[in-house]
Protein backbone atom coordinates (compact mmCIF):
# COMPACT_ATOMS: atom_id res chain seq x y z
CA UNK A 1 0.00 0.00 0.00
CA UNK A 2 1.26 3.87 -1.05
CA UNK A 3 1.88 6.26 1.53
CA UNK A 4 2.37 10.29 1.33
CA UNK A 5 3.02 11.36 4.61
CA UNK A 6 0.84 14.64 4.08
CA UNK A 7 2.17 16.37 7.01
CA UNK A 8 5.44 16.13 8.83
CA UNK A 9 8.66 18.77 9.21
CA UNK A 10 12.20 19.31 7.94
CA UNK A 11 14.42 22.57 7.40
CA UNK A 12 16.68 22.65 4.46
CA UNK A 13 19.96 23.26 4.95
CA UNK A 14 20.54 26.96 4.36
CA UNK A 15 17.42 27.93 6.58
CA UNK A 16 18.54 25.68 9.28
CA UNK A 17 22.53 27.25 9.33
CA UNK A 18 20.62 30.72 8.95
CA UNK A 19 18.13 30.17 11.89
CA UNK A 20 21.47 28.67 14.12
CA UNK A 21 22.60 32.56 13.64
CA UNK A 22 19.76 33.99 15.20
CA UNK A 23 19.41 34.91 19.01
CA UNK A 24 16.88 32.72 20.82
CA UNK A 25 16.92 29.59 18.91
CA UNK A 26 18.66 27.64 21.71
CA UNK A 27 15.87 28.44 24.18
CA UNK A 28 12.00 27.00 24.10
CA UNK A 29 10.97 25.49 20.93
CA UNK A 30 14.05 25.67 19.27
CA UNK A 31 16.13 24.14 21.95
CA UNK A 32 13.32 21.10 21.37
CA UNK A 33 14.35 21.43 17.49
CA UNK A 34 17.81 21.39 17.80
CA UNK A 35 17.48 17.79 19.83
CA UNK A 36 16.08 16.11 16.94
CA UNK A 37 18.48 15.06 14.18
CA UNK A 38 15.83 13.92 11.56
CA UNK A 39 14.24 17.68 11.33
CA UNK A 40 17.53 19.05 9.99
CA UNK A 41 19.90 16.32 9.05
CA UNK A 42 19.10 14.95 5.73
CA UNK A 43 20.97 11.61 6.12
CA UNK A 44 19.44 10.96 9.48
CA UNK A 45 15.96 11.95 7.63
CA UNK A 46 16.80 9.44 4.58
CA UNK A 47 18.06 6.57 7.36
CA UNK A 48 14.15 7.18 9.03
CA UNK A 49 12.62 6.97 5.93
CA UNK A 50 14.12 3.91 4.72
CA UNK A 51 12.36 1.69 7.31
CA UNK A 52 9.38 2.28 5.95
CA UNK A 53 10.56 1.26 2.02
CA UNK A 54 7.87 -1.74 1.87
CA UNK A 55 5.21 0.41 2.01
CA UNK A 56 6.18 2.99 -0.93
CA UNK A 57 6.30 5.85 1.44
CA UNK A 58 7.07 9.45 0.57
CA UNK A 59 6.57 13.18 2.46
CA UNK A 60 4.70 16.01 2.25
CA UNK A 61 7.59 18.29 4.26
CA UNK A 62 7.29 22.00 5.66
CA UNK A 63 9.18 23.99 8.56
CA UNK A 64 9.02 22.94 12.33
CA UNK A 65 8.42 25.53 14.99
CA UNK A 66 8.84 28.39 15.47
CA UNK A 67 6.72 29.97 13.05
CA UNK A 68 9.06 32.80 10.75
CA UNK A 69 7.28 35.57 12.48
CA UNK A 70 8.59 34.63 15.65
CA UNK A 71 11.97 34.54 14.91
CA UNK A 72 12.40 38.66 13.86
CA UNK A 73 11.15 41.99 12.18
CA UNK A 74 9.58 41.78 8.73
CA UNK A 75 13.05 42.20 7.15
CA UNK A 76 14.04 39.07 8.74
CA UNK A 77 11.01 36.85 8.57
CA UNK A 78 10.62 37.97 4.76
CA UNK A 79 14.17 36.75 3.89
CA UNK A 80 13.67 33.44 6.01
CA UNK A 81 10.85 32.42 3.93
CA UNK A 82 12.13 32.97 0.37
CA UNK A 83 15.14 30.86 2.06
CA UNK A 84 12.98 27.88 3.37
CA UNK A 85 10.78 27.84 0.40
CA UNK A 86 13.15 27.28 -2.26
CA UNK A 87 15.12 24.83 -0.35
CA UNK A 88 12.00 22.85 0.53
CA UNK A 89 11.10 23.32 -3.30
CA UNK A 90 14.72 21.94 -3.83
CA UNK A 91 14.75 19.17 -1.87
CA UNK A 92 11.43 18.42 -4.01
CA UNK A 93 12.89 18.55 -7.34
CA UNK A 94 16.34 16.68 -6.23
CA UNK A 95 14.56 13.85 -4.47
CA UNK A 96 10.65 13.33 -5.57
CA UNK A 97 11.34 9.42 -4.81
CA UNK A 98 11.46 11.02 -0.86
CA UNK A 99 9.56 14.08 -0.72
CA UNK A 100 6.49 14.00 -3.11
CA UNK A 101 5.84 18.07 -2.53
CA UNK A 102 6.13 20.75 0.24
CA UNK A 103 3.83 23.43 1.80
CA UNK A 104 5.42 27.16 1.83
CA UNK A 105 5.72 29.07 4.74
CA UNK A 106 5.35 32.74 4.96
CA UNK A 107 6.49 36.08 6.37
CA UNK A 108 3.10 36.34 8.31
CA UNK A 109 4.30 39.87 10.10
CA UNK A 110 4.11 41.34 6.88
CA UNK A 111 0.89 40.40 5.54
CA UNK A 112 1.94 42.08 2.08
CA UNK A 113 5.01 40.23 1.51
CA UNK A 114 3.41 36.91 2.98
CA UNK A 115 0.41 37.57 -0.05
CA UNK A 116 3.22 37.94 -2.64
CA UNK A 117 5.67 34.78 -1.05
CA UNK A 118 2.44 32.96 -1.64
CA UNK A 119 1.78 34.16 -5.12
CA UNK A 120 5.97 33.41 -5.57
CA UNK A 121 5.38 30.17 -4.15
CA UNK A 122 2.60 28.63 -6.12
CA UNK A 123 3.18 30.49 -9.17
CA UNK A 124 7.04 29.37 -9.31
CA UNK A 125 7.80 26.78 -6.87
CA UNK A 126 4.64 24.46 -7.72
CA UNK A 127 3.69 24.15 -3.73
CA UNK A 128 1.32 21.88 -2.63
CA UNK A 129 -0.24 24.21 0.21
CA UNK A 130 0.35 26.65 2.21
CA UNK A 131 1.50 26.21 6.23
CA UNK A 132 0.17 29.11 8.24
CA UNK A 133 -0.37 29.38 12.04
CA UNK A 134 -2.70 29.41 14.70
CA UNK A 135 -2.29 32.89 15.26
CA UNK A 136 0.20 35.19 13.91
CA UNK A 137 2.37 36.36 17.35
CA UNK A 138 -1.01 36.29 19.20
CA UNK A 139 -3.06 37.94 16.02
CA UNK A 140 -6.11 35.95 14.66
CA UNK A 141 -5.73 34.76 11.71
CA UNK A 142 -9.37 36.74 10.87
CA UNK A 143 -8.32 39.71 10.68
CA UNK A 144 -8.52 41.96 7.46
CA UNK A 145 -4.63 42.20 6.65
CA UNK A 146 -4.18 38.51 6.65
CA UNK A 147 -7.56 37.72 4.19
CA UNK A 148 -5.00 37.89 0.84
CA UNK A 149 -3.33 35.09 1.99
CA UNK A 150 -5.92 33.18 2.13
CA UNK A 151 -7.16 34.33 -1.55
CA UNK A 152 -4.35 33.35 -2.60
CA UNK A 153 -4.54 29.82 -1.74
CA UNK A 154 -8.52 30.00 -2.73
CA UNK A 155 -7.49 31.14 -6.73
CA UNK A 156 -4.51 28.53 -6.84
CA UNK A 157 -7.09 25.88 -5.13
CA UNK A 158 -4.45 24.63 -2.95
CA UNK A 159 -4.98 24.37 1.12
CA UNK A 160 -4.10 26.95 3.67
CA UNK A 161 -3.19 23.87 6.71
CA UNK A 162 -3.12 25.15 9.71
CA UNK A 163 -0.29 24.32 12.82
CA UNK A 164 -1.26 25.27 16.17
CA UNK A 165 1.26 27.76 18.21
CA UNK A 166 1.11 28.34 21.35
CA UNK A 167 3.98 29.02 24.40
CA UNK A 168 4.78 28.65 27.92
CA UNK A 169 3.91 31.97 27.78
CA UNK A 170 0.54 31.97 28.09
CA UNK A 171 -0.65 30.65 31.51
CA UNK A 172 -3.54 28.68 32.11
CA UNK A 173 -4.89 30.65 34.92
CA UNK A 174 -5.41 34.10 35.27
CA UNK A 175 -3.26 34.10 38.86
CA UNK A 176 -0.19 32.61 37.00
CA UNK A 177 2.55 34.20 35.03
CA UNK A 178 3.14 31.32 33.08
CA UNK A 179 1.87 27.76 31.90
CA UNK A 180 3.18 24.81 33.80
CA UNK A 181 3.70 21.25 33.28
CA UNK A 182 3.82 21.90 29.23
CA UNK A 183 -0.25 22.39 29.30
CA UNK A 184 0.38 24.57 26.82
CA UNK A 185 1.36 21.53 24.49
CA UNK A 186 -0.73 18.91 25.31
CA UNK A 187 -3.85 20.94 25.50
CA UNK A 188 -3.16 24.65 24.50
CA UNK A 189 -2.01 23.07 20.88
CA UNK A 190 -5.35 21.42 20.05
CA UNK A 191 -7.46 24.38 21.75
CA UNK A 192 -5.42 27.17 19.36
CA UNK A 193 -6.06 24.99 15.99
CA UNK A 194 -9.70 25.21 16.75
CA UNK A 195 -9.85 28.60 17.79
CA UNK A 196 -8.58 29.38 14.91
CA UNK A 197 -11.01 26.96 12.76
CA UNK A 198 -13.47 28.92 14.50
CA UNK A 199 -12.46 32.61 13.99
CA UNK A 200 -12.52 31.25 10.03
CA UNK A 201 -16.30 30.08 10.42
CA UNK A 202 -17.51 32.83 12.62
CA UNK A 203 -15.49 35.78 11.32
CA UNK A 204 -16.50 34.96 7.69
CA UNK A 205 -13.15 34.45 5.88
CA UNK A 206 -15.05 30.60 4.67
CA UNK A 207 -17.71 32.28 3.49
CA UNK A 208 -16.26 34.86 1.84
CA UNK A 209 -13.67 32.55 -0.03
CA UNK A 210 -16.16 29.40 -0.80
CA UNK A 211 -13.25 27.63 -2.77
CA UNK A 212 -10.86 28.02 0.15
CA UNK A 213 -9.47 24.73 1.47
CA UNK A 214 -8.56 24.46 5.02
CA UNK A 215 -6.93 21.40 6.84
CA UNK A 216 -6.79 21.62 10.66
CA UNK A 217 -3.17 19.50 11.81
CA UNK A 218 -3.73 16.64 14.21
CA UNK A 219 -7.26 15.34 13.45
CA UNK A 220 -8.90 18.45 13.32
CA UNK A 221 -8.14 19.23 17.00
CA UNK A 222 -10.49 19.43 19.01
CA UNK A 223 -13.81 19.48 16.60
CA UNK A 224 -14.31 15.83 16.30
CA UNK A 225 -14.23 14.96 20.22
CA UNK A 226 -16.35 18.01 20.78
CA UNK A 227 -18.87 17.97 17.92
CA UNK A 228 -22.40 18.40 20.07
CA UNK A 229 -20.61 21.80 21.49
CA UNK A 230 -19.95 22.34 17.78
CA UNK A 231 -23.26 21.49 16.13
CA UNK A 232 -26.04 21.81 18.68
CA UNK A 233 -24.06 23.94 21.30
CA UNK A 234 -22.89 26.57 18.73
CA UNK A 235 -26.84 26.28 16.68
CA UNK A 236 -27.60 28.60 20.32
CA UNK A 237 -24.35 31.24 19.42
CA UNK A 238 -25.72 33.77 21.66
CA UNK A 239 -27.97 32.96 23.93
CA UNK A 240 -24.71 32.79 27.19
CA UNK A 241 -24.66 36.37 25.96
CA UNK A 242 -25.79 39.52 27.45
CA UNK A 243 -23.05 41.74 26.29
CA UNK A 244 -23.36 41.36 22.53
CA UNK A 245 -25.81 39.88 19.48
CA UNK A 246 -24.27 37.14 18.69
CA UNK A 247 -27.28 35.99 17.36
CA UNK A 248 -26.77 37.85 14.19
CA UNK A 249 -23.75 36.42 13.40
CA UNK A 250 -25.41 33.00 12.93
CA UNK A 251 -28.16 35.30 10.89
CA UNK A 252 -25.24 36.13 8.65
CA UNK A 253 -23.58 32.88 8.15
CA UNK A 254 -24.60 31.09 5.28
CA UNK A 255 -24.98 27.83 6.73
CA UNK A 256 -25.21 25.97 9.80
CA UNK A 257 -21.76 26.33 11.99
CA UNK A 258 -21.56 22.52 12.15
CA UNK A 259 -21.34 22.49 8.22
CA UNK A 260 -19.11 24.48 8.16
CA UNK A 261 -16.91 22.51 10.31
CA UNK A 262 -17.32 19.21 8.26
CA UNK A 263 -15.85 21.10 5.13
CA UNK A 264 -12.74 21.65 6.79
CA UNK A 265 -9.80 18.75 5.85
CA UNK A 266 -7.50 17.04 8.79
CA UNK A 267 -4.99 14.15 9.21
CA UNK A 268 -3.95 12.08 11.18
CA UNK A 269 -1.41 12.45 12.82
CA UNK A 270 -2.44 11.78 16.51
CA UNK A 271 0.34 9.92 17.83
CA UNK A 272 -0.77 6.35 17.31
CA UNK A 273 -3.78 7.14 19.23
CA UNK A 274 -6.59 4.57 17.84
CA UNK A 275 -9.42 6.17 19.77
CA UNK A 276 -8.53 9.79 18.35
CA UNK A 277 -7.98 8.02 14.67
CA UNK A 278 -11.49 6.74 14.90
CA UNK A 279 -13.25 9.59 16.64
CA UNK A 280 -11.48 11.72 13.71
CA UNK A 281 -12.71 9.18 11.02
CA UNK A 282 -16.36 9.35 11.47
CA UNK A 283 -16.41 13.08 12.22
CA UNK A 284 -14.69 13.89 9.12
CA UNK A 285 -14.85 10.98 6.84
CA UNK A 286 -12.62 9.61 3.81
CA UNK A 287 -12.76 12.29 1.56
CA UNK A 288 -11.48 14.83 4.03
CA UNK A 289 -8.77 12.94 6.46
CA UNK A 290 -5.37 12.86 4.54
CA UNK A 291 -2.89 10.27 6.01
CA UNK A 292 0.17 12.18 8.23
CA UNK A 293 2.49 11.12 11.30
CA UNK A 294 4.29 14.51 12.31
CA UNK A 295 7.51 13.18 11.76
CA UNK A 296 9.72 13.19 13.56
CA UNK A 297 8.68 14.02 16.83
CA UNK A 298 8.20 10.90 18.65
CA UNK A 299 10.05 9.98 21.67
CA UNK A 300 11.91 8.01 19.00
CA UNK A 301 13.27 10.82 17.12
CA UNK A 302 11.57 9.68 13.74
CA UNK A 303 10.41 6.75 13.14
CA UNK A 304 7.67 5.84 15.63
CA UNK A 305 4.69 7.90 14.94
CA UNK A 306 5.12 6.73 11.38
CA UNK A 307 5.01 3.46 12.73
CA UNK A 308 2.24 3.87 14.76
CA UNK A 309 -0.01 5.87 12.96
CA UNK A 310 0.30 3.02 9.86
CA UNK A 311 -0.47 0.11 12.31
CA UNK A 312 -3.82 2.33 13.71
CA UNK A 313 -5.06 2.64 10.16
CA UNK A 314 -4.23 -0.47 9.27
CA UNK A 315 -6.10 -1.56 12.14
CA UNK A 316 -9.48 0.09 11.16
CA UNK A 317 -11.92 -2.06 8.89
CA UNK A 318 -13.16 -0.12 5.20
CA UNK A 319 -13.12 -0.41 1.93
CA UNK A 320 -9.29 -0.44 0.21
CA UNK A 321 -11.39 2.70 -1.99
CA UNK A 322 -11.39 4.78 1.39
CA UNK A 323 -8.52 3.27 2.78
CA UNK A 324 -6.25 4.20 -0.38
CA UNK A 325 -8.24 7.72 -0.54
CA UNK A 326 -6.47 8.38 3.19
CA UNK A 327 -3.11 6.96 2.71
CA UNK A 328 -2.04 8.88 -0.55
CA UNK A 329 -5.05 9.78 -2.81
CA UNK A 330 -6.31 12.57 -1.24
CA UNK A 331 -3.13 14.12 -0.44
CA UNK A 332 -2.51 13.53 -3.77
CA UNK A 333 -5.86 15.63 -4.87
CA UNK A 334 -5.67 18.10 -2.55
CA UNK A 335 -2.00 19.22 -2.96
CA UNK A 336 -1.20 18.72 -6.97
CA UNK A 337 1.02 16.36 -6.79
CA UNK A 338 2.05 14.39 -9.65
CA UNK A 339 1.73 10.78 -8.73
CA UNK A 340 1.14 7.84 -10.67
CA UNK A 341 -1.77 4.88 -10.15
Amino acid sequence: MRYIDAFCHFFPHGLWRRMLELPGIGSGIGKRMRGVPAIYDLDERFRVMDLFRHHDYRQVISLGMPPLEQLGPPEVSRDLARLANDGLAELCARHPDRFAGFLASLPMNDPEAAAAEAERAFRDLRAGGLQIHSNVNGAPLDEERFLPVFEAAARHGRPVCLHPSRGADMPDYKTEAKSRYEIWWTFGWPYETSAAMARLVFGGVMDRFPDLKVLAHHLGAMVPYFEGRVGPGWDQLGARTADEDLGAVLKRLRRRPLDYFKDFYADSAVFGSRAATVCGLSFYGADRVLFASDCPFDPEKGPGYIRDTIRVLESIEMPDEEREKINWRNAARLYGLEVSG
